[in-house]
């Protein structure tokens, strides 16, 4: 099945502000980010990588004005990097109202051979990194009192057991629970959190050092026989982010067509 055509916004998410992580380059956090402004919000967006961060945010600022987008540089394993991406959020757009969590770092290693650094840094990145945006999130959202929104960018991997990623799936679960455990704590202020789970999205990037081989091996796996666009995984973010998904707090939606 070949992909379906790309679906123009609505104005969904019109006079919101958001703040989207990992949001520099062409996965599923510029997908978000762009499909962000397509619906009306205005939105800042941070990137562990300084230059690519600088580089997308010019290029949507030509795109939809410089007056919607900002950026600042954060790694989601530094408290006060985080602190500053949410600082600037509020000074920016004078206030908040959707977060979405899209930092995450994967890789691959048998359990008998992988050591701590990496299992740590897998962790770190995945989990405690949404931890900390989610906890900023939440005192943002709760201090101003007007409810929100947190997406949470999880993984079916979290459900399903793969060789060589028990730290990526052990992240992904834990991001899951802690989606659940937010939506009940966040509930009475009025602000919803959710996840979505992507099961095999794909960038012409990540296309280029896949082997040709693996991405056979996983697409094949796909009932459409392909990986999804990031923009298809953007566009669930958005209906999770908008008043669509009212009455949903604390699910994890599953975007994928492999059920085995």
């Amino acid at each position: 099945m070949s992909a379906p055509q790309y679906v123009p916004g609505h104005g969904l998410l019109a006079g919101r502000s958001a703040v989207v992580t990992a949001a520099a380059g062409a996965g599923i956090g510029g997908a978000t980010a762009r499909k962000f402004l397509e619906e009306g919000a205005r939105i800042v967006i941070g990137d562990a990588h300084a230059r690519r961060l600088k580089e997308t945010e010019q290029a949507l600022a030509e795109e939809f004005g410089a007056d919607h987008v900002a950026s600042l540089p954060c790694d989601v394993t530094d408290e006060t990097q985080v602190q500053a991406l949410f600082a600037l959020a509020e000074q920016t757009h004078g206030g908040l109202d959707i977060v979405v969590n899209n930092a995450g770092l994967g890789g691959t290693a048998a359990l008998t051979e992988m050591t701590d650094e990496q299992w740590t840094k897998v962790l770190d990145v995945t989990l405690n990194g949404t931890f900390r945006c989610t906890r900023a999130a939440l005192r943002s959202l709760k201090a101003a009192g007007r409810g929100g929104i947190v997406v949470n960018n999880a993984s079916v991997v979290g459900w399903r057991a793969q060789s060589g990623q028990a730290h990526y799936a052990a992240a992904k679960a834990g991001v899951m629970a802690l989606t659940r455990c937010a939506a009940i704590e966040a509930a009475e202020y009025g602000v919803r959190v959710n996840a979505v789970a992507p099961s095999l999205a794909m960038h012409p990037h990540l296309v280029k050092v896949t082997s040709a081989e693996l991405l056979d091996e996983l697409t094949e796996k796909e009932a459409f026989g392909r990986y999804a666009e990031p923009w298809e995984i953007a566009n669930v973010i958005v209906f999770l982010a908008s008043g669509y998904s009212s009455y949903m707090t604390g699910e994890v939606v599953s975007v994928s067509n492999r059920h085995a």
